[in-house]
């Protein structure tokens, strides 16, 4: 099986196995975990690209939500000035 039908694949169970999970990190340990179970045999290089790959795709489907909506270390009145 090719790695980004893996991905896709994972990505598409998302909403199942990482209901209740809220940030990054509890959804990559989602994905190690079903990795784990459903692809033992993925080396550690492939875990890893599939993890990343995941990860990608849920990040661009906002899928835990927005942490930081702006630079938290500036004002927004400074924006923009040099």
């Amino acid at each position: 099986m090719e790695l980004y039908a893996i991905i896709a694949e994972i990505a598409n169970r998302a909403d199942d196995f990482l209901a209740g999970a809220d940030n990054r990190a509890q959804g990559r340990a989602g994905v190690a975990e079903l990795l784990t179970m459903d692809y033992p045999w993925l080396n550690p290089a492939d875990r890893a690209a599939v993890t990343t790959g995941v990860m990608a795709l849920l990040e661009a489907e906002n899928f835990f939500g927005v942490e930081y909506v702006s630079n938290p270390f500036t004002d927004e009145d400074d924006e923009g000035e040099t």
